[in-house]
């Protein structure tokens, strides 16, 4: 009788070990899930933050345009104060104008807005400056570029 009992309670102890097993399994892929559900909704925070930014950003750069075509025709020292600390800003938000005058036309960068008599696949003028934000286009340049003799 002692055989058998003792027999059953190894059978039990075995049972309940490999459910012990059997949850501990279940409980570290919830773990799991758990984390990487928390990953995820941090990178959908931080990409909607990008993306209101990037369209707040977009809206700024009309002002800026403004400010600039106002100090070409008004030469008033605060004016280009303010147009300097406006850029100041926009560049600390990791805002960059792209450098397109006289480079090889690039159009994941710029828009061809006319081809005109110059140097072939080059840009001639600009007539819309174009930025960067952390190196990912946010407006291109419009752009004329030579179209060769």
């Amino acid at each position: 009788m002692k055989r058998r009992a003792k027999k059953q309670e190894e059978l039990s102890i075995e049972k309940l070990q490999g459910k012990v097993g059997e949850l501990e399994g279940n409980w570290k892929r919830a773990l799991a899930d758990y984390r990487n559900l928390e990953k995820r909704v941090r990178e959908q925070q931080k990409s909607f933050v990008r993306l209101a930014n990037l369209s707040l950003i977009d809206k700024l750069l009309g002002v800026l345009d403004d400010l600039e075509r106002a100090t070409v025709h008004i030469k008033d020292r605060g004016l280009k104060l303010v147009l300097d600390q406006f850029k100041a800003v926009l560049e600390t938000e990791g805002v960059r104008e792209i450098e397109v005058e006289g480079k090889e036309f690039d159009p994941e960068a710029m828009d061809c807005i006319e081809m005109v008599e110059g140097p072939k696949n080059k840009v001639v003028k600009t007539l819309l400056k174009g930025y960067t934000v952390n190196d990912h286009v946010i407006r291109p340049a419009k752009v004329q570029v030579g179209k060769g003799k």
